[in-house]
Order: C-alpha cells, then sequence, then structure tokens
C-alpha cells in the first residue's frame, strides 16, 4: 500500500439513508489523524442479471473495486435491509472477491458494519451480522461498537453493540438523529485508530 492509509468505506444505498450513514463513518475516519477515507459504492443488480452500467456513475461515489478492498487498511461495509439480510447487489460484490480470499489480502485487517432499516425492528441485527460473516471468511478482525459509546444506551431508534445502525422510517425519508450519527463516526474512529494500531506494530493507541 503506497501513500496515506485509508479506510474503505463501501455501501449500498437505495434511497440514500445508508448514504448519510456512509457520510458520517467517513467524517469519523478523517477525524483521525494519518489515515484517510475512501467512499465508495456498488452497481445494482436486477433479478436475472447484473445491469448493464457505465463503470463510473452518473453522480455520487465511484463504484467500488477489487483493488479499493486490496489496498485499504480497514474496512466499513454497509447496506439497508433487506428481508433481514445485506441487499443483493453488496452481497453480489463480495461474492466476487474469492481471489482476495485465496490470497490472503484481508487477513487482519480491521472491519465494521452498518445498516440502516424502514421499520424499527425490522432486522438490523441480523442484517449486521450477515454482513459479518464472509469478513470473517476473509479473516479480518470484525469489530462493534462497545457500551463505553454511551450512545448505545441513550438511543431510542438505530445503534447496537454488532455496527452502527438506522430506522429510516416507512418511508425511508426520516434523517439519522444526533445518536445514530454519532454512532456512526464514532465506528470510523474505531476502524482508524485500530488500522493505525496494527500499521505501527501496535505503538499507536
Amino acid at each position: 500500500m503506497t501513500g496515506q492509509p485509508y479506510i474503505l468505506v463501501l455501501y449500498y444505498s437505495r434511497s440514500g439513508a445508508t448514504l448519510s450513514m456512509a457520510e458520517q463513518v467517513v467524517r469519523g475516519v478523517v477525524s483521525v489523524p494519518g489515515i484517510d477515507a475512501r467512499l465508495r459504492t456498488v452497481p445494482p443488480v436486477s433479478v436475472e442479471t447484473t445491469q448493464s452500467l457505465d463503470s463510473i456513475p452518473d453522480d455520487g461515489p465511484l463504484y467500488g473495486d477489487e483493488d479499493d478492498l486490496r489496498h485499504c487498511a480497514g474496512l466499513a461495509l454497509g447496506s439497508p435491509t433487506r428481508f433481514g439480510n445485506m441487499a443483493a447487489p453488496l452481497k453480489y460484490f463480495i461474492d466476487s472477491t474469492s481471489g482476495l480470499w485465496l490470497s490472503g489480502a484481508l487477513v487482519d485487517k480491521p472491519a465494521g458494519v452498518f445498516t440502516s432499516t424502514s421499520s424499527l425492528h425490522g432486522g438490523q441485527e441480523s442484517t449486521l451480522l450477515s454482513m459479518m460473516l464472509p469478513l470473517l471468511h476473509h479473516g479480518m478482525m470484525v469489530m462493534g461498537l462497545p457500551y463505553s459509546e454511551s450512545g448505545l444506551r441513550q438511543t431510542t431508534s438505530g445503534g447496537t453493540p454488532y455496527g452502527a445502525s438506522h430506522w429510516a422510517g416507512e418511508t425511508g425519508d426520516r434523517a439519522l438523529d444526533p445518536t445514530e450519527a454519532a454512532l456512526c463516526r464514532a465506528l470510523g474512529q474505531r476502524l482508524a485508530r485500530t488500522a493505525l494500531w496494527r500499521l505501527t506494530g501496535g505503538e499507536s493507541r
């Protein structure tokens, strides 16, 4: 890895709620000196095949690729909930990373997850767990949020020890509340600090 290390914040978002979370995770990462954030999304898929899309989106963050993962110092993975599971476009992307698994490119790198749901008890925790499974297979150090984050004890909407979460409301237009946003930033900060600690041999923590 050349240049300043970065945390890859990779997400899929349909209505913009998960993107809002990703932007808060990025804010948390870049608040830690010595490390950067790289915000990337994944293209949608159809029920029959991958949609034919340009390699660069019309707007918003670029699509992530295997090199973004290979060279990252850590990963934050975000998805809306789909029946208690991660969304198909993100799963499709993760399923394409067997080459990184074979080479061990992600082993020992820190990772965390975040999700948004339209219903308050709509499978946030199971979605977060579903995103953790392939990361564990990649040998990553999967991190949640500790209860030293006061927001976990105060939240009336999103926020879990498994990762950051957000309740977007039935119409998907409920903005992140201050507690949800703070927990997203805390996740980014924790990943950034852990990645730097790993890169410096445990000397920066």
